[in-house]
Parts: C-alpha cells; structure tokens; sequence
C-alpha cells in the first residue's frame, strides 16, 4: 500500500504539471553546446515558451508525453516513496525521537537510487518504443542515460524527503497551524521545493541531455561519454549558467510538483492510517 500511495499522489501531482515538464524540456535542450549568443532563441522564458508551443503544437502539445509520464510517476515515484515511507515506519530516521537530518538524508538517496533504477527504461518510452530500445540496443539499451538519472533522482530525493520531514516537524514545533492541519504539509512541502530546484537542476539538465542525444548504431551516444562528460562539455562550452539553463522552468515544474506530490502523499497516508 505504501508503493501504491506513493505512486497515486505522484500521478496526481503531474497532472498538472506535465506541461511545465514539456516546457523546462524544452529549454534546457535550447543551444545545447553551443555558447550564448550563437544559436536561435526559440524560447526567451517560461512564458515565451508557454505562448510559443501552445501557438505552434496547439494546447494539446504542452500535454505531450502525459501517459508515459503518468507511468514513469507511477513506477519511479511509487518505489520511492514507498520505500521511504517504509523506512520512516520502521523508525530509522529518528534519534531520541527527533527527525534526524543525516538519516533522512541517507534514507531518501536510497530511496531515490531504487526509484531512478526501476523507473529508468518507464522514462525512455511506453510499450513500442521499449521493444524498438530492445532490438536495437539490447537489455542494456533500457538503462541508456541512467548514469545521470541515478545521481539526479538521488540527490533531488535526498534533499527533498530530508528537507519536507525536517519542515513539517518544524512548522509542527512553531504551532503556526491546529494539531494535524493540511497546511503543515503544504507549507513543509512549499520549502522542499526551493532546496530541491536549486539541488536538481544541474543533474536535470545533464539526464535530459543525456536521454535526448542520438545515438550510434551500437546504442552509443554521439554527444557525450556519460555523465562526467557532459558536465564537462556544458560548463567548457556554455560555462556554469549552462547546468542551470531552464531554472526558472525547472521550478514551475518540480516546485508544483514537489508541493502537490508530497502533499498528496502525506494526506493519502494520513487517510490510509485513518480507515486501516
């Protein structure tokens, strides 16, 4: 059930973020390794792009990729929320009782690590375009761009499941809000937003390169080596501005979708708890 809950509130929360999803994609590949100044700007901001896909592609465009990303949301986030919620249960990211800062962080990069590795080939594509991967690429082929998902998945999990436990504990410590108020998460989950844009959008801008670069014939990428290389390649070619194209994106994507997921998780628990 712990898989399941975890797996519905993440479904939910992309509902409404997916477009956001379908923007931020599209600027961090804007440019990609080329310097400032020397390529078109399709996309001045958030906004601009908004206006420009719904203009081009249609209102339906800024959906794009909804099942796929409902799926992936289901896998990736239903582990790893799951497998969180399974250790904060067991009361291993306490000491004395008090939220711990290094456990909770341990415990979301394990959780996250789980998550990335199960959702991987979900976030490649749905059913068809797995088979083709398969064919062409092999078992291993599903796994392409995992290196950076890995790292990115578990940092974002670790800062976001360590900073929203330390923060509902917090907001719960002032007594800003009535005993078990829906705005202690909200307002927990609204500050493991920030910290989670500001930790995750250069491993975000490194996974979508390394998911969207064509590849050889044998699976190999044409753009870069791994992760390490195309680090190395956008901050040699774009400088460190480059691992943070996208930021403000980033954050109409993953702070909504940080807030609303946890939210959803922590009501859906709470309901769970409730009627077992």
């Amino acid at each position: 059930m712990d898989f399941v809950l975890g797996g519905v509130a993440a479904c939910g929360a992309c509902l409404f973020t997916n477009p956001l999803e379908v923007v931020k994609t599209r600027m961090q590949l804007q440019g990609e390794l080329r310097s400032r100044g020397t390529y078109q700007v399709y996309y001045r901001n958030v906004f601009h792009a908004f206006y420009t896909i719904g203009k081009v592609d249609g209102v339906a465009g800024l959906q794009k990729g909804l099942a796929p990303a409902l799926f992936y949301q289901l896998c990736m986030n239903g582990v790893r929320l799951g497998s969180y919620a399974i250790i904060e249960s067991a009361g291993y990211i306490h000491t004395n009782g008090r939220v711990s800062a290094v456990k909770t962080t341990l415990a979301g990069a394990a959780a996250g690590v789980v998550g990335a590795v199960m959702g991987s080939p979900v976030y490649l594509g749905m059913v068809h375009a797995l088979r083709v991967i398969y064919r062409q690429h092999g078992v291993l082929g599903l796994w392409r761009g995992s290196s950076a998902a890995v790292p990115r998945v578990s940092v974002g999990s670790a800062t976001q499941l360590s900073t929203f436990s330390s923060s509902k504990e917090l907001v719960v410590d002032l007594q800003v809000f009535p005993d078990n108020s829906w705005l202690v998460a909200l307002s927990a989950g609204m500050i493991s937003s920030v910290v989670v844009v500001m930790a995750m959008t250069p491993f975000d801008v490194v996974s979508t390169r390394l998911y969207n670069q064509p590849v050889d014939h044998r699976g190999k990428g044409q753009l870069y080596n791994g992760f390490t290389d195309c680090v190395s390649k956008t901050l040699k070619k774009e400088g460190l501005t480059g691992l943070y194209k996208g930021l403000g994106a980033s954050y109409f994507r993953l702070g909504p979708h940080t807030i609303l997921s946890l939210f959803f998780w922590d009501e859906l628990r709470r309901l769970n708890q409730k009627f077992r």
